[in-house]
């Protein structure tokens, strides 16, 4: 079970300062606690959304580094929808009215993680006319880092992020039987095309047991390349045939605790081909793990 926290004004460098105490940011912030998981939509909010304006959520902090991102990706990659970047205060204004969707920038922690670590999540909500935030149905949610992580370690990921967002969408819009079925762990049905494909990964997001392409390919039979950011921006942006990025998230490396998500998503269809996520542990740690690499084989 997930916990959303709308945390619209925390930036990065003051939540480090507050040594990441949520009841620190809650004395500073105003803040809204949602307890579980946004709903699914139903099939006429589905049709609300393919019909709505997508309003984006922006950050009060005129110094964001996520507003510079977000507004960047969108412009270049959002088209399912027509689009307009907003504040929070019109957020707060708008969200009752069905003729909207938003994309937003939460934190979430889950009921099961003892470490209680809260992670970015980009999300894709309905409007709706009911009282509390977490009322409005969720058409996607997608971990995007570590809350206190720098924007510049997942913002460059950002165009492959909204357009599988948009993939979603469209899916769930053609068969709202699909809606919530598992969830992301829906996508792991694409696991048999993986080994056909290239797997871009940088190599600070592997685990140690398979930090270099010798340790690799003693597990994985497909081809993996270890690449910069930039490489991986490129594939993105180049829409670069049968080729897979790996979407990591999990937190610091001195944060021996927590969840570390896993995501491979196509840059030329923006599908999902692989979800999981692990309990960080000594034999488990942040990164992609051999285990992972086994199941791609199957």
């Amino acid at each position: 079970m997930r916990k959303i926290h709308f945390l619209f004004q925390l930036k990065n460098k003051i939540y480090n300062y507050m040594k990441h105490s949520l009841l620190a940011v809650l004395l500073v912030f105003s803040v809204t606690i949602l307890s579980g998981q946004a709903p699914f939509p139903n099939k006429d909010e589905i049709k609300q959304f393919t019909a709505s304006k997508t309003c984006v959520v922006l950050e009060q902090d005129q110094f964001s580094s996520y507003n510079v991102f977000i507004k960047e990706a969108v412009s270049k990659y959002w088209t399912l929808t027509p689009y307009q970047l907003i504040t929070t205060q019109e957020f707060n204004k708008l969200r009752r009215d069905p003729a909207y969707s938003f994309i937003v920038l939460t934190q979430t922690n889950y009921e099961k993680d003892k470490a209680n670590t809260l992670y970015n999540f980009l999300n894709l909500l309905q409007g709706k006319n009911v009282s509390k935030l977490g009322e409005l149905p969720e058409i996607c949610a997608i971990p995007l880092s570590f809350a206190g992580e720098d924007d510049y370690d997942y913002n460059y990921k950002f165009g492959a992020i909204l357009l599988f967002m948009q993939k979603h969408a469209e899916m769930i819009a053609a068969d709202p039987s699909l809606t919530g079925r598992k969830y992301l762990k829906y996508y792991n049905v694409n696991i048999p095309k993986v080994q056909s494909k290239t797997i871009l990964i940088k190599e600070e997001d592997l685990a140690p047991e398979i930090s270099s392409l010798d340790k690799i390919k003693a597990v994985y039979g497909g081809e993996v390349k270890l690449v910069s950011e930039e490489e991986i921006v490129k594939a993105i942006k180049d829409k670069t045939p049968n080729t897979l990025i790996l979407h990591k998230v999990g937190p610091r490396e001195e944060k021996n605790a927590g969840l570390c998500f896993k995501m491979l998503i196509g840059t030329d269809d923006s599908d999902m081909y692989y979800y999981h996520m692990h309990k960080i542990s000594e034999k488990a740690p942040n990164g992609l793990l051999a285990d992972d690499l086994k199941r791609l084989m199957k």
